[in-house]
């Protein structure tokens, strides 16, 4: 089992030791245990959650460099992608997980306590409620997001957490060219402006994937996030 990840994640230019290719494999084992009581994923065969999981959430490596990055923050993690594969491969990042479902960050506690990482939070509640309390607001050199939701929505939930200088990176899928042409008013109302869009296969699959890297480059006016559930029903446009 060693050797697929090893090697898929070598392909990508990171190496690790034994020790986090164990955590690896151990954090495979949970989420497949506890997916049988709970939904975490529909993909459950190994070498498909190294590629679509672990694989997918570290080639965040082409488009920032993780070194220099000391805390994240992950909004609406789900089973914890990217953040932990992101913490297990670069154990420096002080990382928060955020997710609104209480019984994933069950889970995601225990896969922390498993893999005995260090300095991970998790937080359960909405993103919009957290970003307004000054203990999470504009305190992060990097969010990411995974989340399936528009880009426009997104950025409201995402921005107000990074700090100025830093960057929010979208993970997606597909052809997302309207919906770029669609987010523009809300990354300029939310202090954000897009940097880079980077499209690519992941290595050894069809699985094609765009990274929208969006700069803040300055605070977030007080008025964003707007009050919960609004960012989804009503994008600004």
């Amino acid at each position: 089992m060693d050797n697929i990840l090893d090697k898929k994640l070598r392909d990508i230019g990171i190496e690790l030791n034994n020790r986090q290719l164990e955590q690896f494999n151990k954090y495979y084992e949970l989420l497949i245990e506890w997916n049988k009581i709970m939904n975490l994923t529909g993909i459950t065969e190994y070498e498909e959650v190294v590629e679509k999981h672990f694989v997918d959430s570290l080639v965040l490596v082409k488009v920032c460099d993780v070194k220099d990055i000391h805390t994240l923050i992950d909004v609406g993690t789900g089973a914890g992608f990217p953040g932990i594969p992101l913490k297990i491969a670069f154990p420096h990042i002080r990382v928060t997980l955020l997710d609104s479902l209480n019984k994933r960050i069950k889970f995601l506690n225990h896969v922390i306590d498993e893999l005995e990482l260090k300095e991970v939070c998790t937080i359960h509640g909405r993103a919009e409620d957290y970003a307004r309390q000054e203990d999470y607001r504009e305190s992060y050199d990097l969010c990411v997001s995974r989340a399936v939701a528009n880009l426009a929505t997104l950025s409201e939930y995402c921005l107000p957490y990074v700090r100025t200088g830093g960057l929010f990176i979208s993970y997606k899928s597909g052809d997302i060219d309207e919906e770029m042409e669609g987010s523009e008013k809300a990354i300029q109302l939310l202090s954000g402006r897009v940097e880079e869009v980077v499209r690519f296969h992941l290595p050894g699959t069809d699985i094609y994937r765009s990274f929208v890297k969006i700069n803040k480059v300055k605070k977030c006016s007080m008025k964003y996030p707007r009050k919960a559930g609004l960012p989804g029903k009503e994008p600004i446009k």
